[in-house]
């Protein structure tokens, strides 16, 4: 039912350095027995945006159409970590709803992809509890995400929450039920994916006698770093900056694309350089332009730079914002398809949850017949 996957095959091309994680991947060894699974997974908190495009969704398809058709790929919309903070029922439900939609307007298809909600298969809550028994309070009290949130927060305040501070053992749980042997993760979710093979070595160790119940996963970083704030080019874009201009949503349209670029900050010094330190929001505008045209045939941003320098700022906005209007349009248009499209919706969601039970109750299987529940 759903052609997502080969229709977007042509309409986003491949960033040359996740193609060649993606061949990576593909390279089968016959006389292996490790089955390759790749697992990500995103909160489902409303319409995505460029900075989450470009740092990992676009690799997600990227690994779809060019992995080998053995390798398993798992994508999760993972909202127990969204209700970390409160979130209200009906605002809840929207942002699931839409975000499925994005994943699919992207080009995942269910059928070559496992897509689902996080909460539909309850093996990821089972494993936590069983890893939290393991974890360590001090590592986890040292975790850079623990410590960022509640830096000065008062007792009582709503970011200290038991939730919040055993986040990083869901997120391991998200990828250890899956047996995930590669995962792709931005700079900034490295050391959760640390923690993760942390957890699994241990309880190998302490459990395995022997066999492995937990493989420890590969990390996969993405080629695109942060995509930094329009409006406060020292910040990651976010979907949580009070400022609408500060961020580029996939649903945009061209005209509020060109009106966000072009109210971007920069400065006042002449030409363009590639300086993120002295330079953050000319150098935010050239990443994007970089990333957007899979490198315009440019090494790298510093070479970019160099040949839009003598381009007025206007100029260089005007090409940045044309990119990113080629780079959403498809998108822009397919979610409108999808987001209306109730049947085929709840056909991606079930299809999803069916197949992400199975992965996940095998190796929960493993778990709890290693320590003794079964």
């Amino acid at each position: 039912m759903l052609r997502c996957g080969r229709a977007f095959q042509r309409v986003l091309p491949e960033h040359h350095g996740l193609q060649q994680q993606a061949r990576s991947l593909s390279q089968h060894n016959p006389s292996s027995s490790i089955h390759k699974v790749v697992f990500s997974g995103i909160q489902p908190t409303g319409i995505a945006h460029l900075g989450n495009y470009l740092g990992a969704l676009r690799q997600w398809v990227t690994l779809q159409n060019e992995s080998d058709p053995s390798t398993t790929l798992i994508y999760s919309l993972v909202d127990l970590h969204a209700i970390t903070l409160r979130q209200p029922p009906a605002q809840l439900r929207q942002w699931k709803r839409e975000s499925l939609a994005m994943l699919l307007a992207i080009g995942l298809d269910p059928k070559r992809s496992t897509i689902f909600h996080q909460s539909t298969v309850p093996a990821h809550a089972e494993l936590m509890w069983i890893l939290s028994c393991q974890a360590s309070t001090g590592y986890l009290g040292r975790m850079t995400q623990w410590k960022d949130k509640t830096s000065g927060e008062k007792e009582g305040s709503e970011k200290l929450k038991l939730g919040l501070f055993s986040y990083p053992v869901l997120q391991a749980a998200d990828v250890l039920v899956h047996g995930a042997t590669h995962v792709p993760v931005g700079e900034d979710q490295a050391q959760h994916l640390e923690f993760a093979r942390e957890v699994a070595r241990g309880f190998n160790h302490v459990y395995g006698d022997g066999r492995v119940a937990l493989v420890e996963p590969e990390t996969i970083i993405s080629s695109a770093k942060r995509v930094m704030s329009l409006t406060d080019p020292e910040a990651k874009m976010s979907k949580s900056h009070p400022n609408p201009k500060s961020r580029i949503l996939l649903t945009d349209s061209a005209e509020e694309i060109r009106s966000k670029i072009n109210t971007a900050v920069t400065d006042s010094i002449t030409g363009v350089s590639y300086d993120p330190v002295q330079r953050p929001g000319v150098s935010n505008l050239v990443d994007i332009l970089y990333h957007c045209t899979q490198g315009a045939g440019f090494e790298d941003q510093a070479a970019l730079a160099k040949d839009l320098d003598g381009s007025s700022l206007r100029a260089v906005k005007r090409r940045v914002s044309d990119a990113v209007e080629s780079q959403l349009r498809p998108i822009r248009e397919r979610y409108q398809e999808i987001i209306n499209n109730a049947q085929l919706l709840d056909d991606a969601s079930t299809q999803g949850t069916q197949k992400a039970t199975i992965s996940a109750n095998a190796t929960l299987a493993k778990v709890k017949q290693a320590i003794g529940l079964t």
